[in-house]
């Protein structure tokens, strides 16, 4: 078992390592320190009565998962940065619908992106942040639900305590509010 001083040392010894490691990985100084925070803190919360011999294997396993989940995180955002600029409100439908229905994710990794198109995406992720903000707390809840946690519609139906029509309807008026929050802002791609 490891004690407090033997895991605080353990610690100390990867942490330039780590770091070195994670911003290899994603190229990104920040989330490279967010990365190496997390996965210390994982392993001090949930491997610290393990024996000191199993703390590298451990570390680098949980290391490697935040790395993997970074990614996961930046597609997932990218996702919807770049379609919610490209929705358009149809007047003329009197039901309303979700756009994001029959969308497929990209499976490229940002990682090696050209730096024009990083900076858009990033410049409008925080256009969506704002827009996010705007949103009626319903609204926001279930367009965070379905399209960031990627809960299906039951699922945010039982999460939200609300009817599936409910959850379409708010995803579907979050989606045209941000969309033409969008638009407003001028961005376009």
């Amino acid at each position: 078992m490891a004690n407090y001083e033997q895991l605080s040392s353990f610690l100390k010894e990867v942490e330039r390592r780590a770091f070195k490691q994670a911003v290899y990985a994603v190229r990104d100084d920040d989330a490279a320190l967010d990365i190496v925070q997390d996965a210390m803190l994982r392993l001090a919360d949930r491997y610290a009565s393990r024996p000191v011999e199993e703390l590298p294997m451990l570390f680098q396993r949980i290391l490697q998962n935040a790395i993997r989940d970074h990614f996961r995180r930046s597609k997932v955002r990218s996702w919807w940065t770049s379609l919610l600029s490209s929705f358009s409100v149809n007047e003329e439908e009197d039901a309303p619908t979700d756009p994001f229905d029959g969308l497929s994710v990209e499976s490229e990794s940002t990682a090696f992106e050209d730096p024009a198109k990083a900076l858009n995406r990033e410049q409008t992720l925080k256009i969506i942040e704002q827009g996010l903000e705007l949103l009626p707390p319903r609204q926001r809840e279930a367009f965070l639900l379905r399209y960031w946690e990627e809960l299906d519609v039951s699922q945010t139906a039982e999460a939200m305590g609300c009817s599936e029509g409910s959850v379409k309807t708010h995803c579907s008026r979050a989606s045209h509010a941000l969309a033409n929050w969008l638009k407003a802002k001028g961005v376009s791609l």
